[in-house]
């Protein structure tokens, strides 16, 4: 259950302030609670901005679908992707105008396809034949963005196998093809994979997509969009810098032309770092080697892996605890973290070093904003976190 009301601050959220404010919360009700700060959304958007500031960022709904940070993100002015008719739905509803939005999934339902054209979304990527021949039926006049295919080497999340034409050949053989139909070729687009850590990625496909430019160009296509995708990290702003160094110096180097729009497809990025998960030990045990002599220490959260930690399975994540005990410097034991359900996968962490825990104590998880709580389920009927919204004054 989450509220829409949302909370002030005046300087720097306090965590551990909010907690003690919500132990009665926290003590009395099983569920956990997620801690948001709109404002670290509104700061990375400032980050983007100084870093990327020809890149524009259509935010991919699919990585938090929050109400708040799509309100939040469309009063900045940034755009959406869109990957289904619910997420058109959603977006639409906030008062984002259709020209802010890219229907940024390859392979889509005709009814999807309809309620675009319906509400006048015209960006679509496409990578494949049968897909042109659809829109070639159904939507003929939506603007086409040719996905090709361009994975970096290290990513959380690659992509590839599942969409983006080969951009040497198949790029152009659908350009030719769309050109036969007569439909729209507006631009291209790639993505390198989510959470890329490889600054070479972005400078390979950008160049890829100069070469589908030119091809476009002998077709008389007036290509005006260049989509580089996601794959921007979003809990450590170094690694973004560097990435964003690359891809300016590549944007340079092949598209010079002002007159091209480029935009990308930020999710984790916006936030990751907005989300701070607290959970509860209901339970505890300890295991112990044949000497007697204790081994592990096991924790049972009331949050799992079918719940917001489901980015541990789909995401790749590695998360991190933190206990909220005021002692220091306290002796620290093996520990193993689990979910709350009856699932032996349901493991959320392992080979952690805490101090000794007792049920009802707490742990936090920060960064655990990107693909957790579209995901979550109640699995097993446990409930869902609770969401408290803040934002500085």
């Amino acid at each position: 259950m989450s509220s829409q009301h949302i909370n002030f601050y005046a300087q720097q959220l306090n965590i551990r302030q909010v907690i003690e404010q919500q132990q009665t919360h926290l003590q009395d009700y099983d569920e956990a609670l997620n801690i948001c700060d709109l404002s670290s959304v509104q700061r990375k958007h400032q980050l983007w901005q100084q870093h990327l500031p020809r890149v524009k960022p259509f935010y991919a709904v699919k990585c938090n679908d929050d109400e708040l940070i799509i309100k939040t993100l469309a009063a900045l002015g940034v755009g959406f992707d869109c990957a289904s008719k619910n997420e058109l739905k959603q977006v639409l509803n906030c008062g984002v105008e259709p020209d802010r939005i890219i229907f940024a999934n390859p392979c889509r339902p005709i009814s999807h396809l309809q309620y675009a054209q319906a509400h006048h979304v015209v960006k679509g990527t496409v990578d494949n034949e049968f897909e042109i021949y659809k829109l070639h039926k159904h939507y003929p006049n939506s603007n086409l963005i040719v996905r090709f295919k361009s994975e970096a080497k290290k990513a959380q999340c690659p992509l590839g196998d599942k969409f983006g034409c080969d951009a040497d050949i198949d790029a152009s053989a659908l350009m030719l093809l769309a050109k036969a139909l007569d439909l729209t070729v507006t631009g291209t687009s790639f993505h390198v994979g989510s959470g890329c850590s490889e600054l070479e990625a972005y400078e390979r496909a950008i160049k890829k997509a100069k070469n589908i430019f030119k091809f476009g160009e002998l077709l008389h296509y007036d290509l005006r969009l260049l989509d580089i995708g996601g794959g921007f990290p979003g809990s450590n702003d170094e690694q973004f810098e560097k990435i964003a160094g690359s891809v300016n110096k590549a944007l340079q180097r092949h598209f010079p032309n002002e007159n091209i729009e480029i935009i990308a497809e930020p999710g984790r990025f916006f936030v990751a770092a907005a989300y701070t998960l607290v959970c509860k030990i209901h339970a505890k045990r300890e295991v112990r080697n044949s000497a007697g002599k204790l081994d592990t220490v096991m924790y049972y959260l009331n949050d799992g892996v079918y719940g917001s930690f489901n980015c541990i399975l789909y995401d790749h994540q590695l998360v991190t605890a933190e206990h909220y005990l005021e002692c220091e410097n306290l002796p620290t034991f093996k520990s193993l973290i689990w979910g709350p359900s009856c699932d032996a996968l349901d493991k959320i962490s392992e080979n952690l070093r805490l101090p000794n825990l007792n049920r009802g104590d707490l742990l936090g998880f920060s960064n655990m904003g990107a693909y957790t709580v579209p995901i979550a389920s109640a699995f097993n009927g446990f409930p869902l976190p609770k969401t408290l919204y803040f934002q500085a004054m």
